[in-house]
C-alpha cells in the first residue's frame, strides 16, 4: 500500500510485526511493549526498526532509544483522541527526534495539517482513495498564527 511521506506519495516498505510473530527481514515496526521486552534481540535485526506507540504509551520511556529507531508510528484509536498530537510534539520538540513520525489508525484528513504542525511527516491512510485528499489537506493553510514544530 502507498502512503504519504514529506508530502509525497510513496510505497510503504515497512511491515508491522505483531507481538506473537517472529521478525522478518527488511524494515519492521513492533509495539512499544515488544520493544521494551525484546529490545536487544530487535537491535540485532537486519533492517530498519520502528516502534508503534498507542495513545496510552509514555514517549518519555522511549527517549533514550530514539537514535536506534527510524520510524515511530502513532496509532490513533479514534479521531477524537488527541494524545497522539502531544506525543508527536514531544518527540520533535523535546527529544528532537529526526526520523519518520507516521500517523496510522483513526485520524481524519481534516487533522493532517495540524498533525504536520506538531511533527508528523508521514500518513498511512486506510485506503488509497484518501491519498489525494490528505495531500490537499496538507496545503489547507498558508499562514500560521502560532509557531510550532514546522
Amino acid at each position: 500500500m502507498q502512503l504519504i511521506k514529506d508530502q509525497q506519495i510513496i510505497d510503504n516498505t515497512w511491515q508491522y510485526i505483531a507481538d506473537n510473530e517472529q521478525p522478518k527481514t527488511g524494515d519492521i515496526s513492533v509495539s512499544f511493549a515488544r520493544w521494551q521486552r525484546d529490545k536487544q534481540e530487535l537491535l540485532a535485526h537486519d533492517g530498519r526498526l520502528g516502534v508503534r506507540i498507542s495513545s496510552l504509551d509514555n514517549v518519555d520511556e522511549l527517549a533514550d532509544d530514539l537514535d536506534k529507531l527510524q520510524l515511530i508510528e502513532l496509532d490513533f484509536p479514534d479521531f477524537a483522541d488527541g494524545r497522539s498530537f502531544s506525543q508527536a510534539w514531544l518527540l520533535r520538540g523535546r527529544y528532537h527526534y529526526q526520523g519518520e513520525i507516521r500517523a496510522i489508525g483513526h485520524y481524519i484528513p481534516d487533522q493532517v495539517f495540524y498533525l504536520a504542525r506538531v511533527g508528523v511527516n508521514a500518513f498511512s491512510p486506510k485506503t488509497s482513495r484518501e491519498l489525494s485528499s490528505i495531500i490537499n489537506k496538507l496545503q489547507d493553510f498558508t499562514v500560521n498564527y502560532q509557531s510550532s514544530i514546522n
